[in-house]
């Protein structure tokens, strides 16, 4: 049995290497000045005029895209749940394979689509119909996001759902309870869950993310990525960049706290 630890070496190793340095790398240019004092001037700066608010911004368009997210998910998740399909693997397949497609082409598409002689406008014009103007703005941003991430939220509520057991629905509407009620008061509950994983899921990366901005959003919207990217890449000012990564750390860490926290009680009740 404990020869069987050493396989996990190779993970340990790569957790180190990847994940545990880097953070603890990243906490020593945090509270460190250039000559190497200690500070918390870095994480201060969060309060920066400019800083605020793209941090704002960057919160409002991560909320907005994971309810668009969960508004478009849950009645996917929910058909294919009906439909009984015997293979799961291939409702899978269906999700995961735009996936394999490079996150950056993926995006550069939505560009196409998007800008002033793209896919829509174009379409447009030959309809007679008025262009519209949504690159190189928020919604762009939106449409980006929720494209990217809409199978983290999918796939995390198709699995709960697909848990469910049928009896208990069947018992629900044998005591006279409707569709809606079936809904609201056995598989909604009993699907909370796969909800807020998937809401961690698409909350998270539409926080942290920096392409899609500098993509579909150009030089016109600023989102909290794009100015810790431009610290590290730009600027070169690795110690101010940390301190916002660790400000933004702190509001990833404190989100996913609630999340749990909620998740933990919505499991200790009872659906009836």
């Amino acid at each position: 049995m404990n020869s069987k630890k050493w396989l996990s070496f190779p993970y340990v190793l790569w957790m180190a290497a990847f994940i545990i340095i880097p953070l603890f790398i990243i906490i020593y240019y945090g509270f460190t000045s250039p000559d190497g004092s200690f500070t918390f001037q870095n994480l201060a700066l969060i309060a920066d005029t400019i800083n605020l608010r793209a941090l704002w911004l960057s919160l409002k368009l991560s909320v907005i895209s994971t309810i668009f997210c969960l508004v478009l998910a849950y009645p996917v998740a929910l058909i294919l749940h009906n439909l009984k399909l015997k293979s799961n693997s291939f409702i899978v397949m269906i999700f995961i394979l735009p996936m394999w497609m490079n996150f950056l082409l993926r995006t550069l598409a939505w560009q196409n689509i998007l800008e002033k002689t793209g896919v829509i406008n174009t379409l447009l014009n030959i309809l007679g119909l008025p262009t519209l103007n949504i690159i190189n703005t928020p919604a762009a941003i939106i449409f980006g996001m929720v494209y990217n991430f809409l199978p983290f939220m999918i796939l995390p509520i198709y699995n709960v759902l697909i848990k469910i057991n049928d009896d208990i629905t069947n018992a629900a509407r044998d005591l006279g309870a409707n569709g809606i009620q079936t809904f609201m008061k056995i598989i909604f509950p009993l699907s909370l869950p796969g909800v807020i994983s998937g809401i961690t899921m698409v909350f998270v990366p539409s926080l942290t993310t920096f392409v899609i901005s500098d993509i579909l959003g150009g030089s016109k919207v600023v989102l909290i990525g794009n100015v810790i990217e431009q610290q590290f890449k730009t600027i070169n000012n690795w110690h101010t960049g940390s301190g916002l990564s660790l400000v933004l750390m702190l509001f990833i860490l404190i989100s996913m706290a609630v999340l749990a926290k909620y998740d933990k009680k919505e499991e200790g009740k009872s659906i009836w």
